[in-house]
């Protein structure tokens, strides 16, 4: 008797708060509260774990390097493994199969629970290891996963899942929400899945899809001032550029140069991750070795990209101690590091001290990325040791170093994306761009009589979009 009361209570309130609320509304709640700690988790471990590989090391060069390289590679290795052994599907971004799955074809075992494990355990370990890979396209497909389990298996919203049209339209809006609880930009989130959707968006789409998102977004942020993170709830990337006088007539150039450069960057970024997929895939004895040996490839160009990246050796060229994040940070700072070009006139504050490297001239380091590309890629075979083009560095050189291992990165049969690697290439490239406009306009650029310094921070910014519209992501 009890039973048959309590049951009939709980449905009483379930019509009570469809009726009321509206269950479209009451899904995409509770869409944004679990994106929202999914992603907050997420950032946790990834922060325990890098601040293990950051932090942790021994006084000894060679425990240094043991540690630095041992950790990452097991990390990758293990997401590889679990993913490959628990949901294959879950490898990658997800997005081309979300954009599949959004016109009406239907992918199976692309939105169970295994591949929802296998993508959160896999991307958390894949980002942990601090190899130059992002988590934005992942958890688009993550949002997508939790809005058909939800609709699937919770029985107050078993309308949405009975009915394909609005199970879709709860899918473009789970689009969002993935993007909203990554960069906490739920604008940016609703932007992206009309991208997604492009061949068809339904107007009362953008309201559910801003609705989930910002909730999202809001809850994130939340839980980052709860675990004291941040002090209160502020933007993921802040930066603080005057805008009174933004930007000056003649500093169109500039921009300019960045857009196109932006756009031959993106090209050849797609052209060099195809270029080595297509060898391995062409090389029939690498392929069969590797089919046969599936975590061999993944250790390898970890153990690549680590040794790459150790801070005491060729990484102290390029702020190898920093994480994806601290770099972009720095990258974004408004202050000049360079008066001249000359490093020793570097204003370092924090992080920034990541980045010095003694006695060396913006223009010519330069010419020098320029001659070194011409001389590795010489016909004849030529080769510059590493550490001859380490001694020739500075920061200014890392954008082209974390090109060619983020498009290398890219190809692990892991949960990953690229968003995160192209904003800290593009940050770095208008930073570039911006260092050198600075040494060009030492005394600033005289407008009416009033002088505006450079902000090389500002050319960061628009670097980041020209190289991600370039890359279309």
């Amino acid at each position: 008797m009890w039973k048959r009361r309590n049951s009939f209570c709980t449905l009483r309130c379930q019509k009570f708060l469809i009726s009321r609320v509206g269950e479209d509304w009451i899904f995409l709640i509770l869409l944004g509260l679990l994106m929202a700690m999914v992603s907050w988790a997420v950032d946790f471990c990834i922060a325990i774990s890098q601040k293990w590989m950051y932090g942790g090391l021994d006084s000894n060069v060679f425990l240094q390097y043991l540690a630095w390289v041992t950790y990452p590679v097991v990390l990758i290795t293990f997401s590889a493994g679990f993913t490959q052994i628990l949901a294959p599907q879950a490898v990658g971004s997800g997005i081309p199969e979300m954009k599949t799955i959004l016109r009406g074809v239907v992918l199976k075992e692309y939105l169970t629970f295994k591949t929802f494990v296998a993508k959160v355990i896999g991307l958390t370990c894949a980002l942990g290891s601090g190899m130059p890979l992002g988590k934005e396209g992942p958890f688009v497909h993550i949002a997508s996963l939790c809005a058909a389990l939800l609709s699937k298996f919770m029985s107050l919203f078993g309308g949405i899942y009975e009915n394909e049209s609005r199970n879709i339209e709860m899918l473009a809006a789970a689009c969002a929400v993935g993007v909203g609880c990554c960069f906490a930009a739920p604008i940016g989130g609703v932007l992206f899945s009309i991208e997604v959707t492009s061949t068809f968006f339904a107007v009362r789409n953008y309201w559910r899809g801003f609705f989930a998102a910002t909730f999202s977004a809001f809850i994130f942020r939340v839980l980052a001032v709860w675990n004291r993170d941040e002090e209160t709830i502020t933007a993921l990337f802040k930066t603080r550029f005057r805008l009174d006088f933004p930007f000056d007539l003649q500093e169109l150039p500039a921009f300019a140069v960045i857009g196109i450069a932006s756009g031959f960057g993106g090209a050849l970024f797609v052209y060099l991750n195809r270029l080595i997929v297509q060898f391995i895939r062409k090389q029939k004895a690498i392929n069969r070795f590797l089919m046969k040996k599936r975590l061999l490839y993944p250790a390898l160009v970890t153990l690549l990209v680590s040794t790459l990246t150790f801070p005491p050796g060729f990484g102290q060229f390029m702020a190898g101690k920093l994480t994806q994040k601290e770099s972009l940070v720095t990258l974004l700072d408004n202050r000049t590091w360079a008066k001249q070009g000359i490093a020793e006139e570097f204003d370092y504050i924090g992080h920034s001290a990541a980045w010095k490297h003694p006695q060396v001239n913006v223009f010519v380091t330069l010419v020098l990325f320029i001659v070194m590309k011409g001389l590795i890629h010489l016909p004849s075979g030529h080769y510059f040791p590493p550490l001859c083009i380490g001694q020739c560095s500075n920061p200014f050189f890392t954008p082209f170093l974390h090109f060619w291992m983020s498009a290398l990165a890219t190809t692990i049969p892991v949960p990953c994306g690229a968003f995160m690697p192209v904003f800290v290439i593009g940050a770095a490239f208008g930073r570039l761009v911006g260092e050198s406009m600075a040494a060009w306009f030492p005394d600033g650029i005289h407008t009416d009589g009033t002088i505006y310094p450079i902000v090389p921070g500002g050319y960061a910014v628009v670097a980041i979009l020209s190289f991600a519209l370039a890359l279309k992501i």
